[in-house]
């Protein structure tokens, strides 16, 4: 994990937030010299102030000073929170782009919730990071600095205590950061696993209240909640006891320049207005790290989260030959899968499979739920690479061409069709954005979905919830198998498209489904036994093993 109090991976990665972290930048040594400014204006204006005498350039440059101080702070607050919100896009699109290359296999499980959790809470805590903490991390190089020169020039020897305890904050600091960074990483991970697990239960709260099973669950959601919270306080008491010493330590070491300035005050070893001079630079050569200190507590979670975004939206691939992509093939080509082994963290999905494909096959997979029938599509797909062995089509490899091209030539109905707040034309013309309204039209009445288009109250501009709510599963399941006709693609993968269906419901996507896969080549992921009675070829997988239960008949398929 990152303990740096600045990610220099972050200018790398977010270019277009350089201008504005340079701007702070300036800003920042702009406020050092009008914090020495002020406080040389105001040490003239109260020593002649105590000889009965007014200094009207001292006043006039004090007030002008602070004028300039507050037009200033308020430009770093805008600087910082435009550098904040910059940030915080890119990052979030880093993400996306992140989740696109790896595809769903690499966001299922655990890592979708871990990827909501940072994209929306983890990256807004970055706002106190930005706005809070490296403004003062700024101040609290410039300012000190300033502040010796200028004491240095007026009195050596309070300068000199300055510069041997200012040390002490950031050491002591350091000392308490480290425990307050654990705690903060145990914090976030608490944080994770619970809007992971909350994900899951909401997402799955049909099945939970069909069970009964629902108020348990919500009974782990609430012992998940109190260990975040009482992580959160841990970490809260490591911050409160920083601050304190922070403070501690500060309050001494003006007291070690007071005093002694002081004493030698009484005995006419310095002069008035060079010792309020002194007395009025020596706190704020303190004051921008007592704030960092305490500001850089509030910014932690920021930390983890912009650690965690900037390792994960970076972590590469699947290893890609080097080169130029090759282009895509022509789908209607033979596919071959030549001794494919497909392993993951835990367990090996598909172990030295060897098959072949034809053009024209309706090719169905059959065996139990775990056993690698997905991960054949997820080949095709472009979302799993083989760990051995390569899949071709036309005898070009997959894992050398333009991955994007490739898939236009597929069509693809999962399991649970995706469906996005938005009209339900635009929902069918996910894969086909141009397609006219001809074909949008042909397209609705080959998937039987032209009744249910009818009985909506805007027909196909009707906009619907996210996940396609207002839709049964089987109305669903027919808006995927439309955007597979609008698709015309040569090649079809059809993952389970009649599972969790009624009888009626079924009846009518499966009629579709033979429509769509007619004159195509197809890969049929099936349950039901309706789904087998067209197929050329059957094969079962099973403990990653695939076996063939019918040999293609002679001619067919070809």
């Amino acid at each position: 994990m990152n303990r740096r109090p600045f990610d220099p991976r972050l200018l790398r990665r977010v270019p277009a937030a350089r201008r504005d972290l340079a701007v702070l930048a300036v800003l920042g040594g702009l406020t050092a010299l009008l914090v020495v400014a002020q406080a040389t204006a105001l040490a003239t204006l109260l020593a002649t102030a105590l000889d009965g005498r007014l200094h009207r350039p001292a006043l006039a440059g004090f007030v002008l000073a602070v004028a300039a101080r507050a037009l200033v702070s308020w430009a770093q607050g805008t600087v910082a929170a435009r550098a904040a919100a910059t940030v915080k896009a890119t990052l979030r699109a880093d993400l996306l782009r992140a989740v696109g290359r790896h595809g769903p296999t690499w966001v299922a499980g655990q890592r979708a919730g871990q990827l909501a959790t940072l994209t929306g809470r983890g990256l807004d805590a970055l706002d106190p990071y930005f706005t809070g903490y490296l403004p003062q991390l700024v101040l609290s190089v410039t300012v000190p600095l300033a502040v010796l020169a200028r004491i240095v020039l007026a009195d050596w020897s309070s300068a000199l205590i300055i510069a041997l305890t200012i040390p002490l904050i950031p050491v002591f600091g350091a000392l308490l950061g480290w425990q307050a960074q654990a705690a903060t990483e145990r914090q976030w991970r608490r944080l994770s696993l619970l809007g992971g697990h909350f994900l899951d239960m909401v997402a799955g709260l049909p099945t939970l209240r069909a069970f009964g099973r629902a108020r348990a669950q919500v009974d782990v959601v609430r012992r998940m909640a109190d260990g975040h919270r009482q992580a959160t306080m841990k970490t809260l008491r490591i911050a409160f006891l920083s601050a304190l010493v922070l403070e501690l330590v500060a309050t001494l070491s003006v007291a070690l320049v007071a005093v002694p300035v002081g004493i030698r005050l009484l005995s006419g070893g310095i002069t008035l207005s060079t010792a309020l001079l002194v007395l009025l630079l020596t706190p704020e050569a303190y004051l921008p790290l007592r704030a960092a200190g305490s500001r850089f507590h509030a910014s932690m979670e920021g930390l983890t989260a912009l650690d965690e975004a900037l390792t994960l939206s970076a972590t590469p691939a699947a290893a890609a030959p080097a080169g130029t992509p090759q282009p895509a093939p022509d789908g209607h080509g033979e596919i071959r899968f030549e001794g494919v082994t497909v392993e993951y963290e835990r367990t090996t999905a598909l172990r030295d499979v060897t098959l072949t494909i034809r053009p024209g096959e309706r090719v169905a997979v059959i065996g139990p739920s775990g056993a690698g029938k997905s991960t054949l599509l997820n080949l095709l797909l472009g979302f799993v690479t083989p760990t051995a062995g390569r899949v071709t089509v036309d005898g070009v490899d997959l894992a050398g061409v333009d991955l994007d091209a490739w898939r236009r030539q597929l069509a693809w109905v999962p399991q649970r069709a995706h469906l996005f707040a938005g009209s339900l034309a635009d929902n069918i013309r996910l894969g086909a954005s141009d397609a006219p309204d001809p074909a949008l039209a042909r397209a609705v009445r080959d998937a039987a979905l032209d009744e249910v288009v009818a009985a909506l109250p805007d027909g196909l501009a009707t906009v619907l919830g996210e996940r396609g709510h207002g839709l049964s599963s089987g109305q669903r399941q027919r808006v995927a198998l439309a955007r597979a006709f609008l698709r015309d693609a040569p090649l079809v993968l059809l993952d389970e498209p009649t599972a969790r269906l009624d009888t009626a419901s079924e009846a009518i996507v499966l009629a579709a489904t033979r429509r769509l896969v007619a004159g195509r080549t197809a890969l049929l992921v099936a349950h039901r036994p309706a789904l087998l009675e067209d197929a050329d070829r059957i094969l079962r997988v099973e403990d990653g093993r695939v076996t063939e239960l019918t040999p293609a008949p002679a001619g067919k398929g070809s």
